[in-house]
């Protein structure tokens, strides 16, 4: 009996992990509709009425309702507003793999929605992680976007990798083990510390965790779409990167003098360097959440580009 042990833990780990995931899922269910991209189906939150609409992408270890407890209030004051989960975020299909972590295909992703909505240009915000795929959205399909608003944005190389657990769950094999036996268990352990870190040094607004489910991300499929696309983020970037002055759109920049997430000296003040035509807008105190410390700020400038591209 104690030699089964080492091969019943994982199973029992993994059955709970399954049952714990659908829990999460009932808890937050999907509120939009789905739409057909390369992708597979996409999960698009798409509401109001306006000419020119705003894409709302968000970044890593998120989902689409990470925008609500920020700015959902002020929405509906910019007209036509398109929230979705990326690839394999939130209740969004995957199937191209890691495939699927290229900036190029959630790019051609985010377009696909864009087509199947009837949209011809669109003003993208994007968050961190997001920050580099709207930008490429700017470069390899300028006649759709009509301005990019970049919340702490990830756009260039940086010294360094990322989290252990990130390259550990994006492996083949070993991180399909990895990602059904802990990351959900421990993750549910270590979110509240997780969160700190992103928002310091402001504090983890009220009821975050469950407005925003944050929990998804901790199921399997999830968890591993979200570490393959921090694992491929660094050689995305530095690929690239010594494109950004091909970008031609308007662009505003918005960042925390304290972000410690994303180094804002290393990619705000770069894309300024690389795009002068940027609006680079500095925070002072604030971290990696500017759209929760400051959604006033936030919403008047996405307003402003508004008012620029029409």
């Amino acid at each position: 009996m104690d030699a089964l042990l080492p091969l019943a833990l994982p199973a029992l780990t993994a059955a709970w992990t399954a049952w714990r995931s659908r829990a999460i899922e009932r808890a937050h269910p999907p509120e939009g509709n789905f739409v057909d991209t390369r992708a597979g189906r996409i999960h698009v939150l798409d509401r109001g009425y306006g000419k020119t609409p705003v894409v709302f992408l968000h970044g890593a270890s998120s989902n689409l309702r990470t925008w609500e407890p920020a700015i959902g209030y002020g929405l509906g004051n910019l007209g036509r507003t398109i929230l979705l989960d990326r690839p394999g975020h939130g209740f969004s299909e995957r199937i191209a793999g890691r495939g699927a972590a290229s900036l190029e295909h959630q790019a051609g992703a985010v377009i696909d929605v864009l087509d199947e909505l009837g949209i011809d240009q669109a003003v993208m915000v994007a968050h961190s992680w997001a920050g580099a795929l709207g930008a490429r959205l700017g470069l390899d399909h300028p006649d759709r976007v009509a301005g990019l608003v970049m919340l702490a944005p990830v756009t260039h190389p940086w010294p360094g990798g990322v989290s252990w657990y990130y390259e550990v769950a994006a492996r083949p094999v070993i991180g399909e083990l990895f990602t059904w036996t802990l990351t959900l268990p421990v993750g549910e352990m270590w979110m509240q510390q997780g969160m700190k870190s992103v928002f310091a040094p402001q504090s983890i607004p009220e009821a975050y965790q469950d407005r925003a489910a944050i929990p998804l991300v901790l199921r399997p499929h999830q968890f591993r779409a979200n570490a393959e696309d921090c694992a491929s983020l660094l050689a995305e970037v530095t690929a690239q990167a010594p494109r950004y002055g091909e970008i031609s759109c308007p662009m505003t920049v918005i960042s925390g003098t304290d972000d410690a997430v994303v180094w804002t000296h290393l990619h705000s003040h770069g894309l300024k360097a690389d795009v002068p035509h940027t609006k680079l807008i500095l925070l002072d105190g604030i971290g990696h959440a500017p759209h929760h410390a400051k959604p006033e700020l936030v919403l008047t400038e996405v307003a402003s580009m508004l008012a620029e591209v029409a």
